[in-house]
């Protein structure tokens, strides 16, 4: 009898105490306008950007793709789909930078990279990973928007 009651003390301590707890400061109207789930989270895409095959030495042509490369990305967080950009030190893997987009889908990330002209002149090439991350991350946008000072 002993033993049944200490495996119930001991199950009852155990459940209580991995249980999960509700957040006080949950706003459910902010949390379904980020899309996020139960545990604040969203999928997106991560993509890692690397050296491409085009390996032109036209300095007017990589210069007029890189300009619209950087227009392209000031145009994705306009209309609220790039979330994370930026790029990568020199590397032995030739990766050089990074977008976090805000889809779902392979399908819904490549109808975007489509648009950026370092990658369909093949400047870069871009490799694509689902992520799992806050769905709070483009909220830091409107903050990163007020601290630069030097524009590119």
């Amino acid at each position: 009898m002993k033993i049944i009651v200490i495996c119930l003390v001991l199950c009852f301590a155990t459940s209580t105490g991995f249980s999960q707890k509700t957040n006080p400061n949950y706003d459910s109207t902010l949390a379904k306008k980020m899309e996020a789930d139960d545990y604040g989270m969203k999928k997106y895409v991560l993509v890692i950007l690397k050296t491409g095959t085009n390996t032109t030495d036209n300095k007017k042509i990589k210069d007029s793709l890189f300009a619209g490369h950087m227009d392209n990305i000031n145009r994705l967080v306009k209309i609220n789909k790039l979330v994370v950009a930026g790029p990568l030190t020199k590397n032995e893997k030739t990766y050089r930078g990074i977008f976090i987009l805000d889809v779902k889908t392979f399908e819904e990330a490549n109808a975007l990279l489509e648009t950026d002209p370092a990658i369909k002149e093949k400047l870069l090439a871009a490799e694509l990973y689902q992520w799992y991350g806050s769905a709070a991350l483009p909220a830091y946008l409107e903050a990163s928007d007020k601290i630069w000072k030097k524009g590119f």
